[in-house]
């Protein structure tokens, strides 16, 4: 009898802690207050509404709740004409003076996050925007939030070029950019709730088309992807390797070689990605400046041997989807559409939303 009464016990004790765990919140470690952003640059969902926004000028990264946590995401399409100058209405200035620098779904909510630039040069201000299903746009308010702010040690005074793309990842805040030391080029990883500043990872790459290994271009884009169990990222450079790294390779202060999985033609520059499933196979779509949108089959990645010879186009299969040109930004909005910033033939730049191809 005491051991089955001490069986049971310690199986509810058990089932209070899992409970307790589920229903944890990301939210519960901030704190009220408001945020000092002197910039914004990429920015990225967590769990629980919470929104990473990187401040490259103050070399920081900021976790901030939008309190935005409907409890069935929206669904449907969300589609705005002239979008640089609805914003630049909400915000009371002209669209020539403002750039649109990242945009981000909430998955807690499917309403989509504008970060935004409103002037030129070091002297502009950051703003946040908030676009929902039904079409509304306004700013949000970043007054007596719950917050917090990590510093990123050893940014680049190239303030453009130091952070260029984040991204949460199981319980980490990825951040890719330049740094100051001598491989300037630097993947970190930043614990979420954030405790210290992580020293970045030095990452060293093979570029085909230049036919050297480098370490001073920085990561334009990336997106985080499972593979065996193992988390990876798939970064794309300027001119344009696409090369893969283990998560768990990221460690404070260490130098790190990725694995050059594809080439895909010199002169280009990639602007943004994501990872979808078609058919129950993987696909990374990749916007570029140059070459249009691509559909790059991820099927054996895994196995894909490292480009370690000069090349033009070599590695992973694609093809590029012709009725995407135009695309500057992306975002996955469900399993099977896209959130996408696009600039028509007649020079509008609007938001849409589009089927994964």
């Amino acid at each position: 009898m005491m051991s089955t009464m001490r069986i049971l016990s310690l199986a509810t004790l058990g089932a209070a802690l899992l409970a307790a765990t589920a229903q944890a919140d990301l939210t519960d470690t901030l704190k009220k207050g408001t945020p000092d952003l002197k910039s914004i640059g990429p920015i990225s969902f967590g769990p629980d509404g919470v929104l990473f926004v990187s401040d490259p000028q103050s070399s920081s990264l900021f976790a901030i709740d939008t309190g935005d946590k409907a409890n069935t995401p929206a669904t449907g399409t969300i589609k705005v004409g002239k979008i640089d100058e609805k914003v630049a209405g909400v915000l009371g200035t002209d669209a020539k003076d403002i750039l649109i620098n990242d945009l981000a779904v909430n998955p807690a909510s499917g309403n989509v996050y504008l970060s935004v630039s409103r002037g030129k040069g070091p002297d502009a201000k950051p703003a946040l925007l908030k676009l929902d299903h039904k079409g509304k746009l306004e700013a949000v308010e970043l007054k007596d939030v719950k917050f917090s702010k990590a510093p990123l040690a050893n940014l680049s005074d190239k303030k453009t070029e130091a952070v260029t793309c984040i991204a949460y990842v199981k319980g980490q805040v990825l951040v890719a950019g330049l740094g100051n030391e001598n491989w300037a080029s630097t993947l970190r990883s930043v614990p979420f709730p954030f405790t210290e500043a992580n020293k970045p990872t030095s990452v060293e790459i093979y570029h085909g088309a230049h036919g050297k290994f480098e370490t001073n271009a920085p990561v334009r884009t990336f997106v985080p992807f499972d593979l065996k169990g193992q988390t990876n990222i798939l970064a794309a450079y300027t001119c344009t390797p696409l090369v893969k790294f283990g998560v768990d390779e990221l460690k404070p202060g260490a130098k790190v070689k990725g694995t050059t999985v594809a080439e895909l033609g010199n002169g280009n520059r990639p602007l943004d990605m994501l990872v979808y499933e078609k058919g129950g196979k993987p696909f990374l779509l990749l916007a570029n400046n140059k070459r249009g949108v691509m559909k790059i089959k991820l099927e054996g990645v895994e196995d894909a041997k490292g480009i370690v010879a000069k090349t033009s186009v070599a590695g992973l299969p694609y093809d590029t989807i012709k009725e995407l040109d135009g695309i500057q930004q992306l975002a996955k909005l469900s399993n099977d559409s896209a959130v996408i910033l696009i600039r028509a033939a007649n020079g509008e730049l609007n938001l849409d939303t589009v089927p994964l191809p």
